[in-house]
């Protein structure tokens, strides 16, 4: 249980970024990683689908589906996926926009923009292998250290130390650790706290725990401390701290911004969609035809379509959070419209059947607006 009622007096002088691990260690490595090893033996998941196979494919997929993703909804995404597109040579030949469907809800779209390029280069470089090097791995696309890390140690066993967001908040209540853990000088502690824990063997299950822990029982609020198997060592919870630790982020405004979106029928009921540019947000997804103020839609459309602005629906405002800006669409529809005959191909538009939309990445907002009208 959390000790928060324990006087603020009797609380240790706070940890530093610039603390040792030896200094800030409270228990030892071996007794960290064992118990941690027995708790997942009977309280881990065993069952995720990305485990039954294992296979580096497969465990290389899921990280990257979980990162910024929980497991439950990661699922059945990651089961729909590799029934489409089963390893990785498959994943290379494919399309973008097949790559783009299957991925289509999930969000942070650039990471199966960095998936599906990473592929391609496993192809030119690796014999369509992943390779088993964390040097090769993290100059991939879209793979950094800790994710390396656990595909090797997942995937083959290797011994190596992961720093995923759940691996953070253990370490830093365990060994009281203050400080924002993005910032490099308290990452760096929690790596090299992260690689003095490391167990000789067991390196998949191992893994498999850490995230386990952080994700089932010393989770981000309301951490379950009477079931933890690392209680009777933690800082935070001997003294009080599990709600301030991690540190977390120092907190800014969030910006709102505004964007207009062109809901276009033709009279057989496709929708016109527009590629967005390989850049940026939403990049190389489809969506309906967006511009930031009322006046550029309007141009826009008068230059496109053949019907009279005016005559649109205006729909209800949708609301969106991005993880650096919040953003409002403003709908507005018309049916049974044309294109000008003028509109050429390097506008990037598409009427598509609703059966089709399927098939298609389109953002979740866009996606979720289309589908309700039935």
């Amino acid at each position: 249980m959390n000790a928060r009622s324990q006087s603020a007096n009797a609380r240790p002088a706070r940890r530093t970024a610039a603390a040792t691990p030896a200094a800030t260690a409270t228990g030892s490595p071996d007794a960290f990683a064992a118990r941690l090893l027995a708790w997942f033996d009977v309280s881990g998941r065993h069952d995720l689908p990305w485990q039954h196979p294992r296979s580096p494919y497969r465990v290389w997929l899921s990280e990257i589906m979980l990162q910024q993703t929980q497991v439950k909804t990661a699922a059945p995404y990651f089961e729909r996926f590799v029934a489409r597109l089963p390893d990785l040579p498959a994943l290379a030949a494919a399309e973008q926009d097949t790559v783009l469907g299957l991925w289509s809800g999930l969000g942070y779209y650039a990471r199966a923009r960095n998936l599906h390029a990473a592929a391609k280069l496993c192809v030119e470089r690796h014999d369509g292998e992943l390779p088993r090097d964390l040097d090769a791995l993290t100059a991939l696309p879209g793979i950094g250290r800790s994710t390396a890390a656990a595909i090797l140690s997942q995937a083959w066993g290797d011994r190596h130390a992961i720093l995923d967001g759940n691996v953070k908040r253990v370490l830093s209540r365990y060994h009281g650790i203050d400080g924002f853990p993005g910032l490099p000088a308290v990452e760096r502690q929690l790596w090299a706290l992260a690689e003095s824990h490391l167990p000789p063997t067991r390196m998949t299950d191992y893994t498999q725990a850490q995230m386990d822990l952080g994700a089932t029982v010393c989770t981000r609020s309301d951490p379950a401390c009477i079931l933890c198997p690392l209680q009777s060592d933690c800082v935070a919870r001997i003294h009080g701290r599990t709600a301030e630790l991690p540190v977390p982020k120092p907190g800014k405004a969030v910006p709102q911004r505004h964007a207009q979106v062109l809901w276009l029928l033709d009279r057989s009921g496709r929708v016109l969609l527009q590629r967005r540019p390989p850049t940026g947000v939403w990049a190389a997804l489809w969506t309906l035809p967006q511009h930031e103020d009322e006046e550029a839609a309007e141009r826009w459309f008068e230059t496109h379509v053949e019907a009279e602005y005016a005559d649109g629906e205006a729909l209800a405002p949708v609301a969106h959070a991005f993880s650096h800006y919040k953003l409002e669409l403003q709908p507005r529809r018309w049916r049974a419209v044309a294109l000008r005959a003028r509109v050429g191909d390097n506008d990037a538009l598409r009427w598509v059947a609703r059966e089709e939309l399927a098939e298609l990445g389109i953002p979740a907002p866009i996606r979720k607006l289309i589908e309700a009208a039935g």
